[in-house]
């Protein structure tokens, strides 16, 4: 029960993970502009992602730009694109696997690759979530270098966004649930059945009632739902045996009587 809790709350942690890169992927809110200086102006917002450039203004206008060219774009831009949607994929593959190897689920009922199953679920967590935290924490690290240097104007410097914290816990949590389901690759297969101990539910595999538990020989069942019936035997054979013994001594008196009968006529009768 322990290694399916920890599936379950591994399962959750990717889970949450997974939408979390979802929305720091698509939001905007990667970078904002920093009111520092001489830009004090709050009355415009401006915000950068992975995919367009957004301008908020104070009278609740809000207007969006996607970048028209992909080749024009600058390399780590380009890098970030592609590793936050190779890490979405990965975390939907990884709910997939996972609920297929969970213990708390019917599928592959009774398979000894089961808990392997979950493992590489987990596996796929740990790869989804290093790969979104590489660029989160390339994009962080940009931000704020860019914010020190004192020979950029005050109008260019941005700020850590929304996005950027969101795409960190998620990043965090998708590690943390993958290596929560990793564990159950350490999880011990009972080698007789093929299945593992700590079954959460009932055994499927087509015995059920209690009596494949106490297997019995058919000779023992026989012995021991009739005790007298080796007493009675006993009893027969001794007394098939007694007037056998009683019958041929009879025999042999009958023989011997005989015997002397004829011994004693001879002899009379030649007197």
């Amino acid at each position: 029960m322990a290694i399916a809790a920890l599936e379950m709350m591994g399962f959750f942690f990717g889970l949450f993970g997974m939408l979390g890169t979802f929305v720091a992927t698509l939001l905007p809110y990667w970078a904002t502009s920093a009111h520092v200086g001489p830009n004090i102006v709050t009355a415009v917002i401006t915000m950068k992602g992975l995919w367009m450039e957004c301008v908020y203004q104070s009278t609740g206008a809000f207007q969006c730009e996607t970048y028209n060219t992909l080749l024009g774009l600058s390399t780590d831009l380009q890098a970030a694109r592609a590793m936050m949607v190779i890490s979405s994929i990965f975390s939907v593959m990884a709910c997939a696997i996972s609920t297929v190897g969970m213990q708390c689920t019917i599928c592959m009922d009774g398979s000894s690759v089961k808990s392997k199953v979950a493992g590489v679920g987990g596996s796929l967590f740990l790869l989804a979530g290093l790969l979104s935290l590489i660029p989160v924490s390339w994009r962080t690290h940009e931000v704020v270098q860019t914010f020190y240097m004192q020979n950029m104007p005050a109008s260019l410097k941005f700020e850590i966004g929304d996005c950027l914290y969101v795409g960190l816990a998620s990043s965090l949590l998708s590690m943390l649930g993958g290596g929560l389901l990793s564990a159950s690759c350490c999880d011990d297969l009972d080698g007789s059945r093929g299945t593992r101990r700590h079954y959460p539910y009932p055994d499927r595999t087509g015995q059920r009632g209690p009596s494949h538990l106490m297997p019995y020989h058919t000779s023992t069942l026989h012995s021991n739902t009739n005790p007298n019936l080796a007493n009675k035997n006993q009893t027969i054979n001794s007394h098939t045996s007694t007037s056998s013994q009683s019958t041929r001594a009879a025999q042999d008196s009958r023989k011997l009587a005989r015997q002397n009968t004829a011994a004693g006529y001879d002899v009379t009768g030649y007197v």
